[in-house]
């Protein structure tokens, strides 16, 4: 089961955003990522980091709390549960009829419904790049996917239909002290501007994609059969 840190920041200026402490675990019926978002504790990162082994389940670290993700996917890498808390806003969430939720105001006084044909959620977590890469299952050889996503968008998690393309440019083995260690490299593309950017996962860890930086791991990533 891993544990860990994230530290996410703006992809253009590096402005420090959050911190997420996060475990996850494949099961029998699927994958769940829980976690704990902060207040940042630092200065931007500037580069990439070696995990070193911090993470706590349910900490929350010297920042004030933010908001919280639980993300559950079935085997074949559907969300079956989402729940994501964030300035007071609530959002519960599904795969039914393609995606259903339900957005909750801070005063929680006032609920939308929501339902779009997608395949599945996106948003500021690292949980939904390995949600994302779990549902499409992509193979090196194979050419870019297309998938249209619902992103729910800080700070007040409002949701907006996006497209992507994803397509798995490598997976290597590299060695390490615990054996070797599969990382796969994704372009993704969004299709509404044409703009690309690279995303690294080992298992259901993101080593590295724009505005996410790993900065602590305290176990092996999960990997998936």
């Amino acid at each position: 089961m891993p544990r860990g840190r994230y530290s996410l920041h703006d992809p253009h200026d590096h402005t420090p955003l959050a911190e997420e402490r996060f475990h996850c675990a494949p099961g029998p019926s699927g994958w769940r990522y829980v976690s704990q978002l902060t207040t940042p504790s630092g200065p931007p990162p500037s580069g990439p980091t070696a995990p070193s082994g911090t993470g706590h389940e349910g900490a929350v670290g010297q920042g004030t709390s933010v908001g919280s993700v639980d993300l559950a996917l079935d085997d074949r890498g559907r969300p079956i549960r989402l729940e994501l808390h964030a300035s007071g806003w609530q959002v519960r969430a599904a795969a039914l009829d393609g995606v259903t939720w339900v957005r909750t105001d801070p005063t929680g006084e006032h609920a939308t419904e929501g339902n779009v044909r997608a395949h599945a959620f996106t948003g500021s977590s690292p949980a939904f790049l390995v949600a994302t890469a779990r549902l499409l299952r992509l193979t090196p050889d194979a050419s870019a996917t297309r998938v249209r996503l619902v992103a729910f968008t800080d700070p007040v998690l409002a949701p907006r239909t996006l497209d992507q393309s994803w397509a798995l440019i490598t997976r290597e083995a590299h060695a390490t002290d615990n054996g070797p260690l599969t990382v796969e490299e994704y372009q993704v593309t969004a299709l509404d501007t044409g703009e690309q950017h690279t995303v690294h996962l080992s298992g259901d860890v993101v080593l590295s994609a724009p505005g996410i930086e790993l900065e602590d791991l305290e176990s092996p990533p999960s990997v998936f059969t």
